[in-house]
């Protein structure tokens, strides 16, 4: 079902839908590129990825169908999981004697096609379809997911009132056995597991569960951006309170202190923890879970959109054997996931990986992970001691904190291990005075760091977008904050653009908002990516350290040397059409 670029050139050039000398264009620059195509056609905005997308279905003879105003029985829509439907863009929409016909963005997806026909147990029938097609049927997922939120609230509002825990006994008066009858009570644990399967699947990364004057509201964080979600009578409050105590094995008696806890579910065949944080409020408790996927393997650098010579700096720095390398930023920037990936690629049968964390976000195979303690003692000065008398090859400590963790993080690194970190600093150039400012001396610092990476998250386009061009006054305006020169020589050295190409002839692109989607807006963006810079510990940059120099002077050296920073590679990602200069600038000015 591989459409080869001789038929669809063949077709283009039949059906008159390019102009010749853009298609003949195209078709040389494929030649010495190396790129598809259609993909240099839908790049240059000659055709949309959905007018590719036909012209695939017309040369390969598979059906192509539109769903934009289908109403897709539940029973139908419900064989394909959401979380397998959103993310490989395909859904089940009609089934006969002949089989399931499934619309799909990509009928070379073998995966997703296989997937469904293990677990559905017939025939699957491919069709192409378009974006929009794909974000409605979505759409009908999360309102079939918010009527039942809805049916389950007006069902079960006056057994939550009747088995609120106010109603008992009187004020300040509960026993522990009618605590935990209210958070056993039918209504109660079906809200909660509700609730949380309906986070989960919007792909939230926290919940927010917010005690009001007269109502609780739920929040969901999604794609670092809290949404509304829904709103619960205050009656229920204290019974989802003590139904998410009972999960996370907290004191259900204990409302004047802060507690913190965790539980896992299963949601949809794939296991999510949830850590958990509760907090004494005027109203009651607030409640903050954290949702985990269980498994990070199968990420790779690429993925995290690394490019570059940034790329191939992180993998010669896990190339070798000792050393360190620091990932830096705010909290929430996908510092952790970049280690958990940097430690995937490293954990090789001939290495003993061992780890400090707190908390363990994920769980990888084969890794010896440590949750700190600091209760009893057991902090990550603690345990890096224990550690490096445990025959480690690679330690991961999850955050460098203070001067005693930082020098022996860096003696660890002297002596033999390759050593992974975070650090917060709002830069990697940053990384370095922070260092200082911990008492490590600059001669051990210049000795064992090898690579600094800054990151930050910024929402991701989906396929709804729009090109333009930037006007000479919008040029202009973004010039005095970024050097755009340097960003187009990188682009044109990764072929990107055209060798000849200029700022008035390269688009950039914005979001086409989607409309309305179970309470939560989506507005033209779905998921997030990284944008980095990654400082390389040179010799030039080695003298600086050792001069004690600022963050500024050194990393001004490092561009000098090659490196984009965070605002530069975030322009980088905006021409490649994952993001929109409004998010760049949102993200970094945070």
């Amino acid at each position: 079902m591989f459409v080869e670029d001789t038929q669809l050139y063949k077709f283009i050039s039949d059906s008159g839908l390019v102009a010749k000398g853009d298609l003949e264009d195209a078709q040389k620059e494929s030649e010495t590129s190396g790129r598809r195509l259609g993909d240099i056609l839908v790049s240059a905005g000659k055709i949309t990825a959905d007018n590719l997308r036909r012209m695939n279905a017309y040369v390969i003879g598979i059906p192509f169908v539109e769903l934009k105003s289908e109403k897709i029985p539940l029973d139908i829509l419900s064989l394909i999981p959401e979380p397998i439907a959103r993310g490989h863009n395909i859904v089940a929409f009609k089934k006969t004697d002949a089989g399931l016909e499934v619309a799909m963005l990509d009928v070379n997806d073998l995966s997703a096609i296989d997937f469904i026909k293990k677990k559905v147990n017939v025939k699957i029938l491919p069709r192409l379809t378009d974006t929009n097609s794909i974000r409605e049927v979505l759409v009908q997922y999360q309102k079939s997911l918010k009527a039942e939120f809805g049916d389950i609230l007006q069902k079960d509002t006056a057994a939550l009132k009747a088995a609120s825990v106010d109603s008992l006994k009187g004020d300040g008066d509960v026993s522990i056995e009618d605590l935990k009858k209210v958070a056993e009570d039918l209504p109660v644990v079906r809200i909660v597991e509700t609730l949380v399967k309906h986070a989960a699947i919007q792909g939230a990364s926290d919940i927010h569960i917010e005690p009001m004057e007269d109502q609780v509201l739920v929040r969901y964080r999604i794609d670092g951006m809290l949404h509304d979600a829904m709103v619960l009578p205050k009656e229920a409050g204290p019974s989802v309170s003590a139904r998410i105590k009972v999960l996370a094995s907290l004191k259900l008696d204990e409302k004047r202190l802060p507690q913190d806890g965790r539980f896992k579910l299963d949601i949809n065949g794939e296991k999510v923890a949830f850590r958990v944080s509760v907090l004494p409020t005027y109203y009651g408790e607030k409640i903050v879970m954290r949702l985990l996927r269980e498994s990070i393997t199968g990420f790779t650098l690429e993925s995290l959109h690394f490019h570059g010579e940034a790329l191939e700096c992180i993998h010669r720095a896990l190339s070798v054997t000792t050393g360190m390398i620091l990932t830096t930023g705010p909290t929430g920037s996908g510092k952790t996931t970049s280690l958990y990936t940097m430690l995937d690629i490293l954990n090789t049968p001939h290495v003993n990986i061992s780890t400090i964390e707190d908390p363990i976000e994920y769980q990888l195979a084969r890794v010896n992970q440590t949750q700190v303690r600091p209760e009893i003692g057991f902090s990550f000065a603690q345990g890096i001691r224990t550690l490096v008398r445990q025959d480690p090859d690679i330690i991961m400590v999850g955050e460098i904190r203070d001067n005693e963790t930082a020098a022996l993080a860096v003696n660890a690194a002297l002596t033999g291990h390759l050593v992974l970190s975070t650090l917060h600093t709002n830069s990697a150039a940053g990384a370095i005075p922070r260092l200082l400012d911990m008492k490590v001396e600059p001669f051990l610092l210049v000795s064992t760091l090898d690579v600094v990476i800054g990151q930050r998250l910024v929402r991701r386009l989906t396929d709804s977008k729009e090109a333009y061009k930037l006007s000479s006054d919008q040029l202009a305006q973004l010039m005095k904050a970024v050097d755009m020169s340097r960003v187009l020589e990188v682009l044109k050295k990764e072929n990107i653009v055209k060798p000849e190409d200029t700022w008035k002839t390269i688009s950039f692109y914005k979001a086409a908002a989607a409309g309305e989607g179970a309470g939560v807006s989506t507005d033209g963006f779905k998921g997030r990516i990284g944008i980095h810079e990654v400082l390389k510990m040179t010799p030039s940059i080695k003298d600086l350290v050792m001069k004690n120099s600022t963050s500024g002077v050194i990393e001004a050296q490092a561009k000098k040397e090659g490196m984009l920073t965070m605002l530069e590679d975030g322009i980088f990602k905006c021409v490649l059409g994952l993001t929109t200069i409004e998010e760049v600038f949102r993200v970094i000015s945070e």
